[in-house]
Formats: structure tokens, C-alpha cells, sequence
């Protein structure tokens, strides 16, 4: 097969000689920035904002991001998914093809995971002494989620839960950051971050099309291995639906400041993914621009609906 100027290509050890480089790409830094926009919105929502404290959250939350995407490589090497993987449409899906492509050993890649998760828990915890113990239950909460999504024995996305684990994470990166700035719990950053990891579990969702016939082989029961491509395309509607609903629900309840509804504007891009994913279910090869328009419309709706909750 020929490749074309529009699809990237993988990693390969020759081109990735600088050790520093090799090990910053297989972070997968380039979908990192949804943790940004995460953060973004927990600033929002709280009532001061401190630099400080904001850029220490923001490189934490990063840190553990990418920990929990090495350390997902490595499961999906030792399961075999990633190894079985043909139809995958890198980057998005497939995993960073650092193991496969020999970039990193395996071992390589659960060290540098448990660094990443190692230096989480040590700035976490200077966190909690500054801003209280209750950012703790935020922190293991996330890690133990991170790990247990692709690590035996639980292995929860796996077993129909990983669209849980996904909605669950990133919904603790609002709150964590909003209880860094408020230094307590707060119901807001809990609401207000519902349709954000709504759109943010899509991208999972949407990622897993691809993926399908790879994660099957490889024991991986998700929900779109389980059900007809065709009835699974159902489920991305669904959870775009039920983020909308929840965003309208929160502004008409007084939840959220009636202004949050401009926010619906960053969703758009998901109904074009909606539309593109039911006529190609079972095409994965056609779901690029899907899965693209997935991914900024989760990025899309937090960013504005951040900047809304800072203006309003």
C-alpha cells in the first residue's frame, strides 16, 4: 500500500533516535490537549484562580493522562489487540505502535508509565497538604480508574464498562482542578463537566469502530464488540444526546447561567460524526474525518463553555 502525504506515518526506531523525543511521542501528546481543555473548565467553575496552583494542576492532570496511555499500550501489547490490529486509523485508534514498531520494549513502556503515575502522586501530594485531603479520593480515584480501564485483572473496558471508566476520568479532572483553586468540594465542577465527559467518552466510543475486529480476537467485550455495528453506530447519538440534554437540563434548572446554552455550538461537529458513523459502521477505513470531528467537539463545547462560565 502507498502512502499519501495525508496519512501519518508510524513511528519507527530510525526516525525516533533522540531518546527525549522517543519518549515524549509515546505519550501520545498530540490528544493530550483534551486534558487541557478538562482543566480549563475546572478553573472555571471556581470562584478564584490562582497561576500557581492552576499550572501545577494542569501539569499533573497531564502527566497522568499520558501515564494511563503508555500504560494502555503496554496492556493492549500483553492482550494482543494492538499486535492484531489491521484495520486500525492511525494515530487515533490502535494505539501508539511504539512496541509493535520496536521503538520501545514493553518494559520500556511500563516504566516510563509507572514514572508518569510516580510523578503524579508525588506532586499530588503536596497538592493535598496545600489544598486539602479531599483532592486525595479525587486523585486515587483517577489513577486507580487510568489503571483498572486496561490492566488485569480487572480490565474494565474489557467487560463493557470502559465508556464508565472515560466519563468517570475526565469528570474528575474538572472537579480536581476546580477543588485545587476552592480548596473544597463544590457541586458545579461536577455538573458543569457532565456533557464535557459525555463528548469526551464519544471519543472512545467513535475510536473503537476501527478497532472492532482487533479487540474481539483479543477478548476485548465492549459495547461495539457486543452489538451489530449498525445497532453500536446508535449508542454515539445516544451519548451526544444525552450531553446536550444535560447541558439544557443544567441551564433550565439555574444549574448553570442560561448563557451556557452558546455552549450547545461546540456539540455541532458531533452530529456530522453521528450522521458519518451511521453510514459507515461498518467501513472503519471512513471514519477519520468522524472521529476527528468527535474529538473537537469535546474540545470545542469545554473551551466555550469555560470561557462562558468565566464571563457570565
Amino acid at each position: 500500500m502507498t502512502r499519501t502525504a495525508a496519512v501519518p506515518l508510524e513511528p519507527t526506531p530510525e526516525a525516533l533516535t533522540n531518546p527525549v523525543r522517543r519518549y515524549l511521542l509515546a505519550t501520545r501528546p498530540a490528544f493530550l490537549s483534551i486534558t487541557l481543555a478538562g482543566c480549563l473548565l475546572g478553573f472555571a467553575t471556581a470562584p478564584g484562580f490562582d497561576w500557581g496552583l492552576a499550572l501545577l494542576t494542569l501539569l499533573l492532570a497531564l502527566f497522568a493522562h499520558a501515564g494511563v496511555n503508555v500504560l494502555n499500550d503496554y496492556y493492549d501489547h500483553l492482550n494482543g489487540t494492538d499486535a492484531a490490529n489491521t484495520q486500525r486509523l492511525f494515530p487515533f485508534t490502535g494505539g501508539s505502535r511504539f512496541i509493535q514498531n520496536g521503538v520501545l520494549t514493553p518494559l520500556q513502556m511500563l516504566a516510563w508509565g509507572l514514572i508518569l503515575f510516580g510523578a503524579v502522586i508525588a506532586g499530588g501530594l503536596w497538592l493535598i497538604g496545600a489544598r486539602g485531603v479531599g483532592l486525595f479520593w479525587i486523585g486515587l480515584a483517577g489513577l486507580v480508574i487510568g489503571w483498572a480501564y486496561s490492566a488485569p485483572p480487572l480490565r474494565l473496558n474489557s467487560r463493557g464498562l470502559g465508556e464508565a471508566c472515560v466519563a468517570a476520568g475526565f469528570l474528575l479532572i474538572v472537579a480536581g482542578a476546580d477543588f485545587v483553586q476552592r480548596g473544597e468540594f463544590a457541586p458545579l465542577p461536577w455538573l458543569a463537566g457532565l456533557p464535557y465527559a459525555l463528548l469526551v467518552t464519544n471519543i472512545l466510543y467513535i475510536n473503537q469502530f476501527p478497532d472492532r475486529e482487533a479487540d474481539a480476537l483479543a477478548g476485548k467485550r465492549h459495547w461495539v464488540v457486543r452489538l451489530a455495528p449498525a445497532t453500536a453506530a446508535r449508542g454515539y447519538a445516544l451519548i451526544l444526546a444525552l450531553a446536550a440534554l444535560t447541558l439544557v437540563g443544567l441551564c433550565l434548572a439555574g444549574a448553570l447561567p442560561k448563557a451556557a446554552l452558546i455552549a450547545l455550538a461546540g456539540m455541532l461537529p458531533g452530529l456530522g460524526a453521528a450522521r458519518a458513523l451511521a453510514q459507515h459502521a461498518t467501513a472503519p477505513a471512513q471514519l477519520a474525518p468522524a472521529i476527528q470531528a468527535t474529538i473537537a467537539a469535546a474540545h470545542l463545547h469545554a473551551v466555550l463553555l469555560a470561557a462562558l462560565l468565566t464571563l457570565f
